[in-house]
């Protein structure tokens, strides 16, 4: 079976974060490379537009607590919107974590790495959104107190 470069396979969100995703940082948009000599003649930056859909591209940090290895465990998820999406609230004051859920996210596989190769995935996703529900992780130990899930308000 053949499958055509630059195939974007639908995913439920659950399915690439099973223990959900986190921002980590802020929505930055994604900007074409231009080398030094471009620069130096002048050449401006211009901001990456998806060659599918034809929207503006927008990258984020994210953490996946379910990663098993360390290279996994931050990916970076390319936002397709006509304008700068805004991440949920901090889950914390003070803290720069804020759980997030995607939607329309898609996967592409890309061979990555410099010197050793590995399998790889290029994320897209065309919105994010605050969970419903900040349920603790499937493998963590219940909090203090009783208290079994966190809910936020909607």
């Amino acid at each position: 079976m053949a499958v055509p470069r630059g195939t974007r396979f639908e995913v439920e969100h659950e399915a690439v974060f099973p223990d959900g995703a986190a921002v980590v940082g802020t929505v930055t948009p994604d900007m074409e490379y231009v080398s030094n000599e471009d620069k130096a003649r002048g050449k401006q930056p211009k901001q990456k537009i998806d060659e599918q859909t034809g929207l503006l591209q927008w990258k984020v940090t994210v953490t996946d607590p379910s990663a098993e290895k360390d290279r996994d465990k931050s990916a970076t998820v390319t936002l397709l919107c006509k304008v700068q999406p805004v991440p949920p609230p901090a889950a914390m004051a003070g803290f720069d974590f804020r759980p997030v859920v995607f939607e329309g996210l898609t996967v592409e596989a890309r061979v990555m790495g410099e010197k050793f190769k590995y399998q790889g995935w290029v994320l897209r996703a065309s919105d994010m959104r605050e969970p419903k529900n900040l349920a603790p992780s499937k493998t963590a130990s219940k909090p203090a107190g009783g208290q079994s899930e966190q809910k936020t308000a909607a």
